[in-house]
């Protein structure tokens, strides 16, 4: 398998750049790989999805958070099957708009629809049936739904084709025109000279028609927007920027054409007790002195219920002891993480006449070995202190 080039060298910047700098860095490097300006190349092609990717991490404050602590692996979970695909995880579709506009004269290019168009990067015909665009939703949900799993139901409002004009955007009877903007050819050709660029039709759409009778139910769009209910399946382990993709249960399509996908991407809610990373849990715990002191049996908090841990005799406040398969599932079935367990002393509130008289007793035997991290600061100071006097008698 071979190994993934860094995000940062494949835009040639600093670890520490800014989302400007990145920004103008993706800008450089899509303007000269793009592959509408180097047609049939396909190294050029892969080397634009390449640093696309890159981009699409490192602008995402999240991801590129992720990315620089655990690299591709840390990331590895915000794209789909079989990794990045521009088509279906590329978001930044108005930034790269905005980059290739002097380039493409305001259009895309025909790879820019091939990739970005309303079909969720499939190119589709401006006259015959036409794809529905690809949909994304947030999804935010509870601690426990990504630990065991759940079912939700959520209502979309989501454009489907008009029932009464089948998408056509035409009243009843009524017949397209041909575009005098393009002379219904569905493009026009900008640019002269040796650089010529071709691009949609900004009147008709690329159709090659207008529509100079619409339709009253849909204004002539081909569309309407519906409430659909669907209910979500949640699989178990699924952590924030984790994708469901739902075929057909996207926007619907136009003259008979197929309906996009639904892309839901989770966020995970943080929890009161437990704090998650990755596929592993943490919690604190707190413990009375004379445990810490003693050792003993303390009920630990886990997913899947209480859970014994021995404690041994002198353990230190802040110690982390860990609970081997107690954490979350992984989404793709690769076992279970760990729980971390971090106990911390506390300071018993509300003695009794009888306690305080019972840790006086136990004040009164105490003796600085029984406190050697004490005894030890101690031993610091002093030599600090011998050393300070030593130097104001020079």
């Amino acid at each position: 398998m071979a190994t993934k080039t860094d995000y940062y060298e494949l835009l040639s910047v600093a670890r520490t750049a800014s989302a400007d700098e990145i920004k103008k860095a993706y800008r450089k490097q899509a303007m000269k790989y793009h592959p509408d300006k180097n047609q049939g190349d396909e190294v050029a092609e892969a080397k634009f999805k390449e640093i696309s990717e890159a981009y699409e991490v490192l602008s995402d404050e999240q991801k590129r958070q992720r990315y620089d602590q655990f690299g591709h692996e840390g990331v590895k979970q915000s794209f789909g099957p079989g990794g990045f695909d521009f088509s279906r995880d590329f978001t930044h579709a108005s930034d790269l708009q905005d980059i290739l506009g002097n380039l493409f004269g305001g259009g895309g290019g025909g790879m820019f629809d091939d990739f970005l168009g309303g079909g969720g990067g499939r190119r589709r015909s401006r006259t015959g049936p036409q794809q529905g665009s690809d949909l994304r939703f947030n999804l935010e949900i509870d601690l426990e739904e990504a630990a065991f799993g759940s079912e939700r139901e959520v209502s979309l409002p989501i454009s489907e084709e008009c029932g009464d004009c089948k998408g056509s955007g035409m009243a009843k009877g009524a017949k397209p025109e041909s575009c005098r903007h393009c002379a219904g050819r569905g493009n026009v050709i900008s640019g002269g000279g040796f650089f010529q660029v071709r691009q949609t039709c900004p009147v008709c759409g690329g159709a090659g028609t207008m529509v100079t009778n619409p339709c009253g139910s849909c204004q002539g769009t081909g569309r309407c927007k519906v409430k659909r209910r669907l209910t979500l399946k949640i699989p178990k382990g699924v952590d924030s920027g984790s994708r469901l993709r739902l075929s057909g249960k996207g926007e619907g399509g136009v003259r008979g054409g197929p309906a996009g996908d639904l892309y839901v991407v989770m966020h995970v809610r943080q929890h009161d007790l437990f704090e998650r990373r990755e596929s592993d849990l943490y919690c604190e715990i707190p413990i009375p002195p004379h445990m810490a002191a003693l050792g003993g049996e303390v009920q630990v908090p886990t997913i899947d219920g209480y859970a014994k841990l021995k404690l041994s005799p002198g353990t230190e406040n802040g110690k982390v002891y860990r609970l081997r398969g107690r954490g979350m599932s992984d989404v793709d079935g690769y076992g279970r993480g760990q729980m971390h367990v971090r106990v911390v002393l506390e300071t018993p509130a509300k003695l009794s006449s009888a306690q305080k008289k019972a840790l006086k007793v136990v004040a009164d035997l105490d003796s600085e070995k029984n406190y050697p991290g004490a005894a030890h600061v101690k031993e610091m100071a002093e030599a600090f202190y011998e050393r300070k006097q030593a130097i104001n008698r020079k």
